[in-house]
């Protein structure tokens, strides 16, 4: 393309149209004053050992002082006036100690800084692409599906918001099927070891100079796990540390940068290789559940990996420092631990299946997750605006005084870029409506969504990339990630850019 670049498209229907109802943000009677306390307790927590060390210091300079400690003992009143006479203990060398035990508190308490150095996406693969016609196409040659099924499909991939060069495993194209475990492998290999090995030539890093590997697949573990596999391509050390996280859902690239950023507060002059990704071949639905459908609809071929470090001389060329983490699990109700839920159908057929009630689930664990980040990076306006309207809600709700619309705080006015899910149009939708967002602030999770559809734990990434291709991302500015996932989950990930984006690249236009 010469001087356009690719613009999502808009929702050519309307929220009604999707099988999923329309996003509802609930009305929030279960969220109180200790979801707020817990940013604020994050906030705090560390300042408050900094302040309060150089006084417990300077206690114990006293305490080393033989008479002092007689005085302190046998006679208290005396200590005082000895204090308010005696300014000589008061001396440099007191002074000395307050200061070293201040710079003491803070190099041992300050958290290491974590850094991306860079990441990649997978930008997908020629023997992968499929349009919606072919995808309906193969979809009656597979033999498995009901007419009604069929017909559904085929309505759900014109109301997915879905473009017609997203990605899926020859695995499942071919005919007939080949839904195997070599498949499942080669679909692995093709899309993970193309973007490591991309990653490693941007960063011109040996597979030996990595010090932890986290690779996180919802729906395929194997076993050697596939952490072992990227360990065996790549000949990494053997005192690697790697982790392998499964059955996560579409939000455990946020918990793999999580797990990484507690890693690399351990070790020192660390270096993660964080790969998130899904395997589609062995998770086609091959039944007739309409619940169960929807994913054939929906998710895609896609990876990322992500290079992190908490190294000095990473730094200096390092894209993004990790601000925040925040991480809510709604498990614990039962409504939202079935929400999104593999099982098998009355065939025996496995798949996926999605509740009705997700989108309040969504909203739901969406709004926890807020309640705690807020704190952490709301400007001082808002948390107190927001404080007020929890305090109304709650006292209205004692008093009877009836509905007290709850308070939303403006994010907008914390972030400058938004880096939202792509699991469907209508979650885009929904938040882009509840947050008050613009549309060129929801612009990166439309257009990823259109060209790649849902690809998981990966898609936060790929919107990230987008914004990046685009030139929006400018030295100084807050990135924030939200991915949801079953369990149900909704965790954050709040970046700054050390560096602004590249001029935007001119590239393909997407098909209208």
């Amino acid at each position: 393309m010469s001087s356009e670049t690719e613009q999502p498209p808009k929702s050519s229907s309307s929220p009604k149209d999707v099988t999923i109802k329309s996003y509802n943000w609930p009305e929030r009677s279960n969220i109180d004053l200790k979801e707020v306390e817990k940013g604020f307790n994050l906030l705090t927590s560390n300042r408050f050992y900094i302040i309060i060390t150089p006084v417990l210091s300077l206690f114990v300079y006293l305490f080393w002082n033989s008479e002092l400690a007689h005085l302190l003992w046998e006679k208290s009143y005396d200590l005082i006036m000895f204090l308010q006479t005696e300014r000589s203990y008061f001396s440099s060398e007191v002074l000395l100690v307050l200061v070293c035990s201040t710079l003491v508190a803070w190099f041992v308490l300050q958290s290491r800084k974590v850094y991306l150095v860079d990441f990649v996406v997978w930008p997908g693969h020629e023997a992968f692409k499929i349009s919606n016609d072919d995808f309906n196409m193969f979809s009656r040659k597979a033999g498995c599906f009901t007419k009604d099924s069929l017909d559904f499909q085929e309505r759900m991939t014109k109301r997915t918001g879905l473009g017609d060069e997203t990605y899926l495993p020859v695995g499942i194209t071919m005919f007939p099927p080949e839904i195997t475990m070599q498949r499942a492998r080669a679909e692995f290999e093709l899309v993970v070891f193309s973007i490591v090995e991309t990653l490693l030539k941007l960063t011109r890093l040996k597979p030996t100079d990595i010090d932890i590997l986290i690779v996180n697949c919802s729906l395929f573990c194997p076993t050697p796990s596939l952490a072992s596999m990227v360990i065996n391509k790549y000949k990494m050390r053997s005192n690697i540390k790697s982790f392998n996280l499964g059955g996560m859902g579409c939000s455990a690239g946020v918990i793999s940068i999580d797990l990484a950023k507690d890693l690399l507060q351990v070790h020192k002059n660390s270096r993660a290789l964080v790969i998130s990704t899904e395997n589609i071949t062995l998770n086609w639905y091959q039944g007739n559940e309409r619940g169960m459908l929807l994913q054939n609809a929906l998710f895609r071929c896609g990876g990322a990996a992500m290079l992190l470090s908490n190294r000095y001389d990473d730094s200096w060329r390092s894209k993004y420092q990790l601000l925040h983490t925040v991480r809510v699990h709604k498990g614990a109700s039962e409504q939202a631990f079935k929400s999104v839920y593999q099982e098998e159908d009355a065939d025996l057929r496995k798949g996926v299946s999605l509740s009705k009630d997700l989108m309040d689930v969504v909203g739901d664990a969406l709004k926890t997750n807020m309640s705690v980040l807020g704190p952490l990076v709301l400007p001082w306006s808002e948390q107190i605006k927001f404080i007020f309207n929890l305090l109304h809600r709650k006292l209205a709700k004692q008093m009877n005084w009836g509905k007290v619309p709850s308070d939303i705080p403006d994010f907008k006015k914390a972030f400058q870029h938004f880096c939202i899910h792509a699991g469907g149009r209508a979650i885009i939708d929904g938040l882009e409506q509840n947050l008050k967002l613009t549309e060129k602030q929801v612009e990166p999770s439309r257009a990823t969504l259109y060209r790649y559809g849902n690809t998981s734990s990966s898609s936060i990434w790929y919107e990230l990339d987008y914004s990046e291709r685009r030139g929006y991302i400018k030295r100084g500015h807050k990135i924030w990630q939200v991915a949801l996932g079953s369990g149900f989950k909704c965790n954050s990930a709040v970046w700054l850019a050390l560096k602004s984006s590249r001029e935007p690249v001119p590239e393909p236009a997407l098909p209208v």
